[in-house]
């Protein structure tokens, strides 16, 4: 069956990151029957520069035509001057918004070949496998009201909103525990329930949740400044993590260096009628067109696209093993190099692909 992906390369080291994984999936339509086709849009900064907006007209349109979006990075110095709405990152939450994804997956598994790249010691990381489950469209990132306002004594404020409604803490709880009963059926759900009452009810929705459908799925709650030490003391205590937009944020990008490198961790954002795959790092404007970029964390993010949007498992686990041989290889991007050999991000493109083309 023929597929249609949007490929939202966006800003900085996107375009290098996204045409590594356009390659892969070159290969899969050559080696192994995949019938993918793909255009191509414009969002954040390329966005604004093109079309006056971080999330064109034309790419809202082509994204809601599509079976699946993959998307690169976006922001930069260059669009930082610019009026909120029409920054690259007001781009990113848009699409969010507008395809309702709401349930971020963010898995951070440390690869074996790859402990000595960690700040942390090995025997801590050894067999870390973790899964961010993030609440994506609703919390403090999109509560309303919000702004910078002046008081009538002259001094300024800055306000936001953070609530979450009932509907929306069961619809990513779900999720959470639906993933766990695939994987160790352990949730631990990551609050500040003692001082923020919207925190408080979204651990009390999660409870009654458990106790009334998930029972079977064993539940912790876990306060998130205790959740962000134990990631480093102790993260193999951890399954599925689920979590506020904001927690989630920061945790996962604190989790991503568990691996050793940022560059490493794919993630997945599912709605109901629409999904996108990007990595979950930034589009590293200090060495975009320099060809150094790792390119894996996007490439792993086109293999949970197969996955979870195209129903292309065994391709998913190609691509997954394909990563895992090239790693075994020895082969590595300048952020894992430890000091040794290394390959430039299309380097690093071309042995994915010559490893995936061994699996024919």
């Amino acid at each position: 069956m023929s597929v249609k992906i949007a490929v939202l390369p966006g800003d900085g080291i996107g375009k290098e990151i996204v045409d590594e994984a356009l390659k892969v999936l070159e290969v899969l339509n050559r080696d192994f029957a995949l019938d993918a086709t793909w255009e191509e849009g414009d969002i954040g900064g390329v966005g604004y520069d093109v079309a006056g907006d971080p999330y064109p007209e034309a790419t809202q349109k082509l994204v809601k035509a599509c079976d699946a979006v993959l998307l690169g990075a976006v922001g930069g110095p260059k669009w930082e001057p610019l009026d909120k709405p029409l920054r690259p990152e007001a781009g990113l939450l848009r699409i969010r918004e507008d395809l309702g994804l709401f349930a971020n997956y963010r898995p951070a598994k440390v690869h074996d070949q790859l402990l000595n790249a960690s700040t942390l010691k090995p025997e801590v990381i050894s067999g870390v496998d973790i899964l961010v489950v993030r609440e994506l469209v609703s919390g403090i990132y999109f509560g309303q009201p919000r702004g910078i306002e002046e008081l009538p004594n002259g001094e300024k404020r800055g306000f936001n909103t953070l609530e979450y409604k009932t509907s929306e803490i069961q619809r990513i709880a779900r999720k959470a525990f639906e993933a766990a009963r695939l994987r160790s059926n352990k949730v631990c759900s990551i609050d500040k329930a003692n001082v923020l009452e919207s925190t408080e009810y979204w651990r009390e929705v999660v409870t009654e949740l458990h106790a009334a459908e998930y029972a079977d799925v064993e539940l912790s709650h876990m306060y998130v400044d205790n959740a962000a030490m134990q990631l480093i003391r102790n993260p193999k205590q951890f399954d599925v993590i689920v979590t506020t937009n904001m927690f989630g944020d920061i945790l996962s990008d604190e989790a991503s260096m568990l691996t050793g490198s940022i560059g490493m961790l794919p993630s997945a954002s599912i709605g109901v009628d629409y999904a996108m795959y990007e990595p979950i790092h930034g589009s590293a404007p200090d060495i975009a067109g320099q060809n150094k970029a790792n390119p894996l964390a996007t490439i792993l993010s086109a293999a949970m696209m197969l996955r979870f949007s195209l129903d292309r498992a065994d391709l998913a686990e190609k691509v997954e093993q394909a990563v895992e041989n090239a790693l075994n290889a020895g082969i590595r991007t300048i952020d894992l190099a430890e000091g040794g050999d290394f390959v430039s991000c299309s380097g690093m493109g071309d042995a994915i692909c010559k490893e995936l083309e061994a699996l024919a």
